[in-house]
């Protein structure tokens, strides 16, 4: 008794959980949105994206001079050096020095100009790596979203299948209590029409579960109850069948933002030899530099008081001021092969890069090949099982009737049902699988994911 009154009371808590939640029902378009703005990869790329700005902004200020600053204040006991005078005294004084410097670099073997065009580079590279990011979180989000929309399909298809079972235990119904036909064949029908309810339980749960599945892909908070549009997707097969491999990879290798990334790296690697190759010249910088001093040990003698006291600390700054301005040359001679290093170091990065490249276009010329096959492969299924769920139908139409006038028995009415309902899974899922084919390579075509 007691775990009865626990079970009504969770299913109470449970129903009152759900009041006042509306569902949500999402177009494709709206599921992309949401995935590429809560999805952690896309988010991660983000956040290189903003490194990268970050490193381009370092590269400009170091056309900059630098500029530094500097102070001290402290004591000193005993025997010691007066940090103003140099002379030696052997008492307490109290110090303090303030001074400022700055470095400019006039000629740095184009190592600063060229930092910055390659940390451009990268960035471009980086924004195209989110690209990339948010178009693997679109194509993943559209293959959920169709995957509800295919077992929608699948409930409707299981629905039709239990009406049409107990249209026909109905029929049967009738002819067996007016004698027509024997009661196994209303027995049978029951049977029957249980199971194509089990079926249908199996198939909303299948739904309920890709429901579930894009949810979890959009990162949508547990509670959050969602369903999709049900759009009008046009099946155009010419389209597939005008196409090319060559040409879809011509438009893909202009389109897609892994390849124009791949390029940019290529041309980010082959400016950092540049960058390494400056380490070669000469470079020439120009340093300035402005500092003073005080100390309580410098005296001055008052011929008024005929005594010595404390050089104020205005006048030991502007009498210790000093300045200076060099110009500085540095010519590379021998640096352990520092340099030589990182140009051969840079030079095989170049290739790696160079490597990668080749590895972003074979991959995709291999992608779209696959798709392209596959596609094609989809379309014909597709059209083969339009003719078999068509030939089915009829099939059925004629058991139906032959088994109401008793010319047929439940066996074949049962195997000629069964074979149609199977059929129109296949069919279902034949147009999904075109679908998401043909989206692929519309999306490689640089065409947007809707229906």
């Amino acid at each position: 008794m007691k775990t009865k009154i626990g079970l009504i009371t969770t299913f109470v808590l449970l129903n009152f959980a759900t009041i006042g939640q509306e569902k949500r029902v999402l177009s494709l378009e709206e599921c992309i949105e949401i995935a590429v703005k809560n999805n952690l990869n896309v988010k991660r790329s983000e956040l290189n994206l903003q490194t990268a700005e970050v490193n381009v902004e370092q590269s400009k200020a170091s056309r900059y001079p630098s500029l530094n600053a500097s102070g001290n204040y402290g004591f000193n006991w005993g025997r010691g050096i007066d940090p103003t005078t140099n002379q030696f005294i052997d008492q307490r004084i109290n110090f303090n020095s303030v001074g400022a410097s700055t470095t400019l670099a006039v000629i740095q073997g184009m190592q600063i100009t060229n930092g910055i065009k390659q940390d451009k580079l990268s960035l471009e590279a980086s924004r195209k790596d989110l690209e990339k990011a948010e178009n693997d979180i679109s194509l993943n989000t559209a293959s959920f979203y169709l995957n509800v929309i295919f077992n929608k399909e699948l409930a409707e298809n299981a629905k039709f299948q239990l009406e049409s079972s107990k249209q026909q235990l109905e029929r049967t119904s009738k002819l067996v209590e007016s004698g027509a036909l024997p009661l196994a064949n209303k027995l049978q029908l029951e049977s029957q029409v249980a199971t194509n309810e089990v079926n249908l339980i199996n198939a909303q749960n299948n739904l309920d579960l890709a429901l579930l599945s894009l949810k979890q892909a959009l990162l949508l908070p547990p509670g959050q109850i969602v369903d999709v549009e049900v759009p009008n997707v046009p099946i155009d097969q010419a389209e597939i069948e005008s196409s090319s491999i060559a040409e879809l990879y011509n438009e893909a290798l202009a389109n897609m933002p892994e390849i124009q990334s791949a390029e940019l790296r290529v041309q980010s690697a082959d400016v950092g030899v540049d960058v390494a190759k400056g380490g070669l010249y000469p470079t020439i910088t120009l340093s300035g530099s402005m500092d003073t001093r005080y100390s309580d040990a410098a005296q001055q003698f008052d011929p008024v008081s005929g005594e010595f006291s404390t050089i104020p600390l205005s006048t030991q700054y502007d009498n210790n001021l000093s300045r200076g301005l060099s110009a500085n040359l540095r010519i590379p001679i021998f640096n352990g092969f520092n340099t030589r290093s990182n140009i051969q170091r840079s030079k095989i990065s170049l290739q790696q890069a160079e490597i990668s490249k080749k590895e972003q276009e074979n991959t995709l010329y291999q992608t779209i090949e696959t798709s392209y096959r596959n596609a094609v492969a989809a379309a014909k299924t597709f059209t083969a099982s339009q003719k078999q769920v068509a030939s089915l139908e009829e099939t059925l139409r004629a058991v139906e009737n032959q088994y109401n006038n008793g010319a047929a028995n439940f066996t074949d009415y049962q195997v000629a049902s069964n074979n149609l309902f199977q059929a129109r899974t296949d069919l279902s899922r034949a147009k999904y699988d075109f679908i998401f084919k043909q989206k692929v390579l519309e999306f490689y075509q640089g065409k947007s994911l809707t229906f």
